[in-house]
């Protein structure tokens, strides 16, 4: 799984993503309990993810992030990006971003579909 440490910091919290193409729900799953097999991702705050397979079914998780997840799956969706999954991580600095919380994750996503040309 790619991984982009500290694509962003926002009043104390910390924002990574990661991402790697997948074509299933099962995929996904084996992606996400590899990638939390890093101590750092999985005493993180946050992993929300999502993905949006070859036949349109779009997948996400927000992991207590309530939105996020659809986040990602509108910018999967406008690059026309299929069968792969972004994974935005936060560590909760101390601070609540309200709406900001979005951007953040925004900022993340489009830095990895950056990545990807």
């Amino acid at each position: 799984m790619k991984q982009i440490l500290n694509v962003v910091t926002d009043r104390g919290s910390k924002y990574a993503v990661s991402g790697c193409p997948v074509e299933s729900r099962a995929d996904i799953d084996a992606a996400l309990k590899d990638l939390k097999r890093n101590k750092k991702f999985a005493k993180a705050t946050h992993n929300t993810w999502a993905a949006v397979l070859s036949d349109g079914t779009p997948l996400k998780g927000d992991d207590g992030e309530s939105g996020a997840g659809l986040v990602i799956v509108r910018m999967l969706e406008r690059a026309e990006l299929t069968d792969h999954l972004i994974v935005v991580t936060r560590w909760y600095g101390g601070v609540k971003l309200g709406g900001d919380r979005f951007r953040r994750v925004q900022d993340c996503v489009a830095a990895y579909l950056d990545t990807l040309g």
